[in-house]
């Protein structure tokens, strides 16, 4: 993180050292200053642009930024739909030149200026700057991103085959001595709550803490695991998580889980990426085929009314036919 800031305050102060005080106005009214050290072919309509971008306050407060997410933005042009999308700038560019673009937020909001966050204030600016680094064709672009997806599908495919082994190999390498459900969800009760396990339905309240088999924290409710796993989450509650428990609101591994545990239990779950992310992953941290570990703590339950179960009704006693007496022949003198 404290790489990503040093980034932040350069390019900031690369881009204020290199701006002159002369902005020029889009037909919409953004203020534009083009920093270019070689200029070239400007972007075509057609073009599909890949660029990094800083966006923050007139403060520096930074509200997105490529470089703390660690990927760039590439998208193809096209008209423009509102002012802060930036699509009537890109054309005044070419690849390598910067940009500095103040968009007035009065205009950003204009019509729905009750949804306009705090951060802002009326007759402010919104601050972008951009850093041009790539254009190709629609069909480059394509190319580009189905052979990206062949690779992740083949590193995936990869995983899959060696999932079961991983998970079995990281039992075994920590002593974990883990239950099994048919559907592969592995799960260690480590404090046995005293109240009732929750129903389908049932909200629950969870604290949690994920982590990859690897050890990386990608997510947590608590303050302190976060902290310690470097996790960054701004402007994050620290509390547990609530939802109806047992109906597709969270992973499959957490809806099977929770089900097995009493009100107050603690417990880990280890989640094969079956009844997790699957295939897709999620964010950098989870990737494909991933299992994924997390600590639970059931914290509360609150019941809904659940339907009385009815003992199954009993099939009427069939009446038996009265026995025949046994006749037995007498015999002849």
């Amino acid at each position: 993180m404290m790489k990503h800031t040093f980034y932040l305050s350069l390019i900031l102060c690369l881009f204020a050292a290199s701006a002159s005080a002369q902005f020029k106005r889009t037909a919409k009214g953004a203020q534009y200053q083009v920093i270019s050290t070689n200029p070239g072919a400007k972007i075509q309509p057609t073009d599909v642009i890949t660029f990094n971008a800083v966006q923050s306050t007139e403060s520096d407060s930074v509200l997105f930024s490529t470089y703390q997410l660690g990927q760039p933005i590439k998208t193809p042009l096209r008209p423009s739909n509102n002012v802060a999308d930036l699509m009537d700038i890109f054309p005044l560019l070419s690849v390598n030149d910067s940009v500095i673009v103040k968009v007035p937020v009065d205009s950003v909001f204009k019509g729905h200026e009750a949804d306009m966050p705090p951060v802002f204030k009326k007759g402010s600016n919104l601050i972008f700057h951009v850093k041009i680094l790539q254009t190709q064709s629609m069909e480059a672009a394509m190319a580009e991103r189905n052979a990206a997806m062949e690779k992740i599908k083949a590193e995936g495919e990869k995983l899959k085959a060696t999932e079961n082994t991983t998970i079995a190999n990281y039992i075994k390498t920590n002593n974990i001595l883990a239950k099994s459900t048919p559907s592969g969800l592995r799960y260690v009760v480590k404090t046995a709550g005293l109240k009732p396990k929750p129903q389908i339905g049932d909200t629950v309240y969870v604290n949690y803490t994920g982590r990859t088999l690897g050890g990386k924290v990608f997510d947590s409710s608590i303050e302190a695991d976060a902290k310690a796993g470097g996790l960054q989450q701004p402007g994050r509650t620290y509390e547990p998580i609530s939802f109806a428990v047992g109906t597709s609101r969270v992973i499959q591994g957490w809806d099977e889980g929770l089900l097995l545990l009493n009100e107050g239990s603690k417990a880990q779950f280890i989640i094969p990426s079956a009844l997790a992310y699957g295939e897709r992953g999620a964010g950098a941290d989870i990737k494909p085929y991933s299992t994924l570990l997390f600590d639970v703590e059931l914290v509360k339950v609150v019941r809904v009314k659940h339907a009385a179960v009815k003992p199954a009704a009993k099939a009427p006693l069939k009446k038996k036919a009265p026995l025949k007496k046994r006749v037995t022949a007498k015999k002849k003198n």
